[in-house]
């Protein structure tokens, strides 16, 4: 009989392309992954992978093994689900995926008062801006900025939320400056991989062509908050954060709407349906600072 474990890490290594990768991706050493596919292989009696220099490429008798085991994959999820679906009670591990942000700078506070009200709920919060699968149960409910709502997957179920928008911001100290007369141009804050965004407009204020570089939002928003120039940010961040104000003369974009999205059997959970229905009352409220409505401090 076949290892459904031993099919896990054939998919992982025939996905990662290396026996490295799928130990990362598995959180195992490279001995096991090495174990676990020869002791696959020993059972079908073929050879599964071959060992090139840049990685382990799928046999001919491979290919036809991964088409079994990601159906094999699929039935294990869909199992999974529905049976998760049938949990009605409150007790057990909800997974909530979103981006650092909203995390960091909006919901962690609203995270809080619902695991009071639910102590027996075991939370997850995966801050990340990397998008996990629903599907594959790496999480339970996403909160995510959708700029088309054609772009969701067919199989997810979702709540729309508040629009969420953007702007260009600048410390009160260097607004000061700036009215004052301080005759250098200022400069562009940015993350590295992102630059500046087309929309992104620098107001009334003249800015110079060397940027400040960054590698994440939070090295970001700990330079503007020093002076160092202007950025952009979620209103959610720049509207709330009292060091900052928006640039004379700049506007708004819109990044997309918010979602709660949950799949399948998982959304018909208690704990799925507690969280989902008390994030939705809690974006409401937020609708005005997500979409830049509240008041603006200049």
């Amino acid at each position: 009989m076949i290892d459904w474990d031993d099919v896990r890490y054939f998919l992982a290594v025939a996905r990662g392309g290396s026996v490295r990768a799928a130990a990362e991706r598995l959180g195992v050493n490279h001995s096991t992954v090495l174990r676990r596919i020869a002791q696959l292989e020993g059972r079908l009696g073929v050879q599964m992978f071959e060992k090139l220099p840049a990685g382990y490429r799928l046999t001919a008798a491979g290919e036809e093994v991964l088409e079994f085991a990601e159906q094999m994959e699929a039935s294990s999820h869909l199992l999974e689900t529905r049976v998760f679906g049938r949990d009605q009670g409150v007790r057990g591990l909800l997974r909530v995926t979103l981006a650092p942000p909203l995390a960091t700078h909006l919901l962690m506070p609203d995270f809080a008062d619902f695991a009071r009200l639910h102590r027996d709920i075991e939370m997850d919060i995966l801050a990340s801006g990397e998008l996990a699968n629903l599907t594959n149960r790496q999480a339970d409910v996403a909160i995510r900025v959708v700029y088309d709502r054609k772009t969701l997957p067919p199989n997810l179920h979702g709540l729309k939320g508040p629009e969420v928008s953007g702007g260009v911001y600048m410390s009160r100290d260097l607004l000061a400056a700036w009215r004052a007369g301080a005759p250098d141009p200022i400069r562009w804050i940015v993350i590295s991989m992102h630059g500046i965004p087309d929309w992104a407009s620098a107001g009334e204020v003249r800015t110079a062509g060397v940027p400040f570089r960054t590698t994440d939002a939070g090295a970001q928003i700990a330079a503007v908050r020093q002076g160092l120039g202007i950025t952009t940010l979620p209103c959610f961040v720049g509207d709330a954060d009292p060091h900052l104000v928006r640039v004379p003369g700049t506007g708004l974009h819109i990044y997309g709407t918010l979602w709660l999205l949950t799949q399948g059997e998982t959304r018909k959970t208690k704990r799925v349906r507690l969280f989902t229905e008390f994030a939705s009352r809690r974006l409401a409220a937020y609708a005005p600072l997500l979409a830049g409505l509240s008041v603006s401090r200049d």
